[in-house]
């Protein structure tokens, strides 16, 4: 996938927010989360159609937590609803499986993958090791003009950071990560960081719903903003890594205090 230069007006088209408290629907937040499931799982693999559909409506399912982790996936119940055969719902389930988010054990039904607290301390980790490299790499060498495409959604972020609305402020805030990636223009960073990021979601939403962290994260991404602006290479890798951080550490406590990640 090659890395945009720019920010293109159907993106932008994501940040508009209105502050007196326009809220993003349930049914918004899904259709944002099936074209996340679109780019990383149909576009990269060669299947038919409808494979990828029901591949991309059940990830979006399960980073929405339509699917909880631990659940059954019923192969006879999808087919019926997809009206088809169980082979293209096995076929869209292996390729889910690819990305994380489902499990396949032998002779058992599918499910929808449960992360052990030591995989999320895993993948948090690694990812707060990239994200702190290529925001060194922003600050020190992207052109200015190509930072400022983050102020649409920092606004974005602030203005749904203001009425609670915690559906907008994660796609927001998954918005900037995406441009922030693609202005490092490192591919093999952004590559990993695209093999996370299904596996990912459900648990930035989750850790972005407890109390303050809306504020918390708009303003460590106002300052990561800013310190980008002022080439400060070292204060931008520390703040990323903090904000990754601290999101691990609201999982954390999340986990360890029910016991389990399911939130149902």
């Amino acid at each position: 996938m090659s890395v945009r230069s720019g920010l293109d007006n159907e993106a932008l088209a994501g940040f508009s927010i209105n502050p007196e408290g326009a809220f993003l629907s349930k049914a918004e937040s899904r259709q944002r989360a099936e074209k996340i499931a679109w780019r990383l799982v149909a576009e990269q693999h060669d299947r038919p159609s409808l494979v990828s559909r029901i591949a991309c409506e059940v990830a979006a399912e399960v980073v929405e937590d339509i699917r909880q982790p631990g659940t059954d996936l019923n192969s006879v119940e999808l087919a019926r609803r997809y009206k088809t055969s169980r082979t293209p719902i096995r076929e869209a389930l292996m390729l889910l499986e690819k990305e994380g988010l489902v499990e396949m054990p032998p002779r058992r039904r599918p499910r929808v993958a449960d992360l052990t607290i030591k995989e999320i301390r895993d993948i948090y980790r690694v990812r707060a090791n990239l994200l702190e490299l290529i925001a060194g790499d922003i600050a020190r060498e992207t052109p200015l003009e190509d930072i400022r495409t983050l102020k649409p959604m920092l606004e974005a972020m602030e203005a749904s950071s203001k009425v609670g609305d915690v559906n907008a402020f994660f796609w927001a805030n998954v918005d900037f990560h995406e441009r922030n990636t693609e202005l490092a223009s490192n591919r093999t960073v952004k590559k990993i960081i695209d093999s996370l990021l299904l596996r990912t979601l459900r648990l930035r939403r989750i850790g972005l719903s407890q109390p303050g962290r809306l504020h918390q994260s708009s303003d460590d991404h106002e300052r990561l903003y800013r310190a980008y602006e002022n080439r400060d290479s070292n204060l931008a890798a520390a703040l990323i890594r903090s904000n990754h951080i601290s999101g691990l550490a609201v999982i954390e406590r999340i986990y360890l205090s029910q016991g389990t990640f399911h939130t149902g």
